[in-house]
């Protein structure tokens, strides 16, 4: 039976375009045992082989198949809802390359679907285009719901704050695809081959991938080398089956292994 892991980078692999201490050792690991895993990302901005480039940049070499997206996640979700359905979207290359690979025809005019994915390439007008057509019928789903960093100099708003301008303008909420929605986690763990029963998620965040998890039924380790912090856990009606520093403090095999 084959056991494995779904990992978050930001805050788990890499801190911006820093490396985490171990982070290399703890993939190597997993390589080298042949231990099945991917790095599941709510970015959908780039495409798996970018992904892939990145973390070749920081010393981890992967392969696409260790990747998932919540580009890909939405991809797979439209094909299976409406095979050679059509939908306008606000979005860039990882998004726009998984709805095609996945049968979706792009349109600019009277789509079934608005998909909303991170971007700076869109403007107001646009966004603006997307409410009329949501107004008119067309079905709203957002690739995720991650918020801004909220720190000066961002150059992007952050699919949040569009998302809830979106929302706010037609009074329709979006659904939502990208983690912690049990879209993007069950599509993660086939997108691997494992059974839920042995799906292991790696985050450094309680609000997304630790509550999928739980959610889901997967099993949790929150690392501290991120966003969490022991003192917050208490805040949560939830946690994690394990807490620890970094991801070069787990220890294998996994005792629920």
């Amino acid at each position: 039976m084959k056991q494995g892991l779904l990992i978050e980078m930001d805050g788990v692999i890499y801190s911006g375009e820093e490396l985490i201490y171990g982070a290399d050792k703890f993939i190597r690991h997993l390589l080298d045992n042949a231990i099945p895993f991917a790095f599941m990302t709510n970015n959908s901005q780039r495409t798996s082989l970018e992904v892939v480039r990145k973390l070749k940049r920081l010393g981890i070499t992967v392969e696409t198949k260790h990747v998932f997206t919540s580009a890909m996640a939405t991809g797979k979700f439209l094909g299976d809802q409406s095979p050679g359905g059509t939908a306008y979207v606000l979005g860039e290359g990882g998004l726009l390359t998984s709805l095609h690979e996945n049968g979706i025809i792009l349109v600019d005019s009277d789509p079934e679907y608005v998909v909303l994915g991170e971007g700076r390439n869109f403007t107001l007008e646009m966004v603006q285009k997307a409410v009329d057509m949501k107004l008119a019928g067309a079905k709203f789903i957002t690739t995720n719901r991650d918020p801004s960093p909220k720190k000066p100099g961002w150059n992007n708003l952050g699919i949040a704050a569009t998302t809830a301008m979106i929302e706010e303008a037609t009074g329709r909420k979006a659904f939502v695809t990208g983690k912690p929605s049990p879209v993007m986690m069950r599509s993660a763990r086939k997108f691997l081959g494992l059974e839920t029963a042995d799906t292991t998620v790696v985050d450094d965040t309680m609000e997304t991938d630790i509550q999928g998890g739980v959610q889901i039924g997967y099993k949790t380790i929150l690392v501290l080398s991120g966003i969490a912090n022991k003192d917050h856990l208490t805040h949560f009606a939830f946690k994690p089956d394990v807490v620890t520093g970094s991801v070069d403090k787990i220890t294998f095999p996994l005792k629920w292994w």
